[in-house]
């Protein structure tokens, strides 16, 4: 098992930041890619942004491209997502995600583990 907790969430005006983390605990000598995906109200869960475990290489969805970034720190098990130049769009609770190889994936179903979640809001 593997188990997922993130942080960061928050309340913030369009155009702030807001960086997310992502602390992976349980079986985490076993390489994974890891993902992002966020769900607005009213609205179905949508892929964010994927990273490798393992070389660092990253695919983010066209609507956050130029915006957010996804990174990782494999010493501290932790992935992140630095999130600039929001817009009241992005207001959602976004989860970590966590799957069993080590590429990218970027369906909900490619990902074997899931965090509870951290809500964001983006004000106008």
């Amino acid at each position: 098992q593997v188990r997922l907790v993130e942080s960061g969430g928050g309340l913030v005006q369009a155009g702030g930041s807001l960086t997310l983390s992502c602390v992976a605990s349980g079986r985490t000598f076993i390489s994974y890619g890891m993902g992002w995906f966020r769900q607005a109200p009213g609205k179905e869960r949508e892929f964010v942004a994927t990273i490798k475990w393992t070389g660092g290489s990253t695919y983010l969805a066209d609507s956050v491209k130029g915006r957010f970034t996804i990174s990782r720190d494999n010493a501290k098990n932790t992935v992140y997502l630095q999130m600039n130049s929001l817009k009241p769009e992005d207001t959602a609770v976004y989860y970590c995600a966590a799957r069993l190889a080590a590429g990218w994936g970027v369906r909900g179903s490619d990902y074997n583990f899931w965090g509870q979640g951290t809500q964001v809001t983006v004000s106008s």
